[in-house]
């Protein structure tokens, strides 16, 4: 633990009330699903594809009866709809036939799945299970590294280096909070420095230039 980081959650805690994904799901199987589809698009374009489908698609059988060009058919909105079909096929196989039917709770089995990585499995630990994990996205690897709080070359890294700074009382919100944190206010191309709450911890070098 770190003061820094000790000083940067308790202030985002503050601000961010219940910090949880936005993407919308409706149990754990979906909430999979969504976080697959969620990889290079947005959860707001995720939530207006998913919104239909929940309704009556929901669990890995449903998945495997529509087949691979129906799943397609049904998330075409969706960046790399080709593969990610393929993928939410294949892992709902798996799902149904390793594991009754039920989403894993261990992070090996979960990257076991198909189209699933430590980014995925993470997040459905944290949201789905309850587990203090932490997963980097585009937003925590940039927050991360743009503060200083903890660098890497990748999100790996970056992971790593948050396990040794992130109190343990903020454990289970970290990600979420610095994911928020960098979607609303640490913006990649203009970020709201004047504002920002965490600003007398940040480390970032062109913080006053903004």
């Amino acid at each position: 633990m770190s003061a820094q980081g000790l000083n940067i959650f308790k202030a985002l805690g503050k601000i961010i009330k219940n910090p949880r994904s936005d993407l919308k799901y409706k149990n754990k199987f979906t909430l999979l699903i969504s976080v697959v589809l969620s990889a290079q698009c947005t959860d707001i374009n995720v939530n207006k594809v998913t919104k239909a489908i929940y309704r009556k698609y929901n669990t890995p059988e449903d998945f495997v009866k529509l087949r691979i060009k129906k799943i397609e058919k049904i998330i075409n909105k969706i960046g790399l709809f080709r593969t990610k079909a393929k993928n939410i096929f294949n892992l709902s196989k798996i799902i149904i036939n390793k594991y009754k039917g039920k989403v894993p709770k261990n992070f090996d089995n979960l990257i076991s799945l198909t189209g699933v990585g430590r980014k995925t499995a993470n997040v459905v630990l944290n949201e789905g299970f309850g587990v203090p994990t932490i997963a980097v996205d585009t937003h925590v690897f940039r927050v991360s590294n743009r503060t200083k709080l903890a660098e890497g070359k990748g999100p790996d890294q970056v992971e790593q280096a948050l396990y040794k700074v992130v109190p343990k009382k903020y454990l289970k919100e970290a990600h979420h909070l610095l994911l928020l944190h960098g979607r609303y206010t640490c913006k990649a191309r203009k970020p709201l420095c004047k504002i920002c709450v965490i600003k007398k911890y940040c480390q970032y070098e062109m913080k006053e230039m903004i």
